[in-house]
């Protein structure tokens, strides 16, 4: 006899990957949405996420490039577990520009890809260049060395203007730069909030005027879970696993939630963390015993002399009624928020999602630390903490710099102060060799006039040869754009 069960597993399994797809369907639709397959003339597909790479080759990726004789590059090894984004490459041999129209102003996500490779004429690795928008420098004599690594830079720019310029200006010692892929999107309105609570020893205020700080991503976690792809993230975004960050591991243990994440109107939506995030959590593993003596910590290193936005994920996948969780955060060891209660936060509905934004000073040990513990609140059957998710981004510092003490007006400068300085002893040589030319050539005249024997200059044909092949190689490099 044939299982009735088996006919009710087949619609029940399609009917739920039918929705996994139109949930997906449903997801982020951003106004500006600029994605760049840089050297490549076509565009590339990528894997991890299904979207599509315009070529900056193409006849409509062409339309971004401000600059004249870039070169397109292709890797003519690359690795078998790349992505194709990363086997072609932009290269810029003077400062040049990507120029995005932007159709809706406010907080768009720019990502910037890299990873060096080596052809006939270049050797990626060697580039040392700085990376700039407008009012502020993302990176500084930036150099990626590893090849084996792509290196990922993600940014949160505001943008007033009708249109989003970003410049690579080469160092004059290493007088190239060169990027893989861009990516240029619109992000959701609610994904940065204008004010935070500012962290500090003295006390907990208002931190305003968040979205106009360029912010940098540099640690996106996801607590108690596996790698989130973008693939499962409504912004293309990955969620790294925490364990490496636990200052210690036994004081924690992973919780998994198999049930619906529930958004709510006016709370976290999807866009600010996907299910992935909000449906694992780390707790503490000495949960409900009388008198707890530790937090649950994560150490991060980060860079001295920045504020960083902290921003915590929270959503109550252990408790098995309301009211019953109750517990403390702390950053770099300073309270940031006592007796959090999720049931009170989310409108007393478990399984909610919940997140804080703080702003704290990098010390200079070079270390963020974040803490969660009991709550004096918490009845001594019901002790617990917990955490789901985690991101930290770095603010520019006052001058506007992500990456030093560069301000990008004068990151620009550097390559025009570089240049008169080889252009000045350039002139005066050439002013020196035409005034010897002048004055052989008047003693020549002399000489002939009185019937001495001939004298010529020294020859030039030497040099001037010399520089017609120059040019012939120059000439040769093959994708000139």
């Amino acid at each position: 006899m044939e299982n009735p069960k088996l006919y009710l597993l087949i619609p029940i399994s399609f009917l739920q990957f039918s929705i996994f797809f139109i949930n997906l369907s449903w997801g982020f639709s951003p106004v500006d949405n600029y994605l760049l397959d840089c050297g490549s003339f076509a565009d590339t597909i990528v894997d991890v996420d299904n979207r599509n790479f315009v070529g900056d080759s193409s006849n409509f990726g062409s339309v971004f490039l401000s600059a004249t004789r870039t070169i397109s590059l292709r890797d003519e090894n690359p690795s078998p577990v790349s992505s194709p984004l990363y086997h072609t490459a932009r290269v810029f041999t003077k400062p040049s520009n990507y120029e995005f129209e932007i159709k809706k102003k406010g907080t768009h996500l720019v990502r910037l890809h890299f990873l060096p490779f080596s052809s006939s004429t270049y050797n990626l690795s060697d580039a040392r260049f700085h990376v700039s928008v407008p009012g502020f420098l993302l990176l500084s004599k930036f150099s990626a060395q590893d090849r084996r690594i792509p290196v990922l830079k993600e940014y949160f720019i505001w943008v007033e203007s009708e249109k989003l310029v970003i410049s690579f200006t080469p160092l004059r010692e290493f007088p190239f730069a060169f990027v893989n892929a861009i990516e240029v999107i619109s992000a959701p309105e609610d994904l940065i909030a204008d004010t935070a609570q500012l962290v500090n020893s003295e006390r907990i205020e208002n931190f305003d005027e968040l979205t106009k700080q360029a912010l940098e991503t540099v640690y996106r976690v996801n607590m108690g879970g596996p790698k989130v792809t973008p693939f499962n993230d409504s912004l293309w975004r990955t969620w790294i696993p925490d364990d490496g960050f636990l200052k210690l591991r036994s004081a924690s243990k992973a919780v998994h939630f198999s049930g619906r994440i529930k958004y709510q109107r006016g709370g976290a939506s999807r866009e600010i963390a996907p299910d992935n995030v909000y449906n694992t959590a780390r707790v503490m593993s000495n949960a409900n015993v009388s008198m707890p003596d530790f937090n649950i910590t994560w150490v991060f290193p980060v860079s001295s002399g920045y504020k960083f936005l902290v921003r915590m994920h929270f959503c109550d996948i252990a408790s098995i009624s309301l009211n019953l969780l109750y517990f403390n955060v702390y950053i770099n060891g300073y309270s940031a928020t006592k007796d959090l209660d999720l049931s009170e936060l989310t409108s007393q509905m478990l399984a909610s999602p919940y997140y804080a934004d703080f702003v704290v000073d990098g010390d200079s040990s070079k270390a963020l630390s974040i803490s969660i513990g009991p709550s004096s609140l918490s009845s001594p059957a019901r002790i617990n903490a917990i955490l789901n998710g985690l991101e930290i981004m770095k603010l520019n510092n006052s001058i506007g710099s992500l990456d030093g003490d560069l301000a990008a007006d004068l990151a620009v400068q550097s390559w025009r102060k570089g240049n008169i300085g080889v252009l000045v002893p350039l002139v005066s040589i050439m002013s020196l060799f035409m005034i010897a030319m002048v004055v052989m050539h008047r003693r020549s005249n002399v000489v002939k006039e009185k019937d001495s024997v001939a004298w010529s200059p020294l020859p030039v044909d030497v040099l001037e040869g010399n520089l017609k092949y120059g040019n012939q190689q120059l000439s040769g490099k093959l994708g000139y754009f």
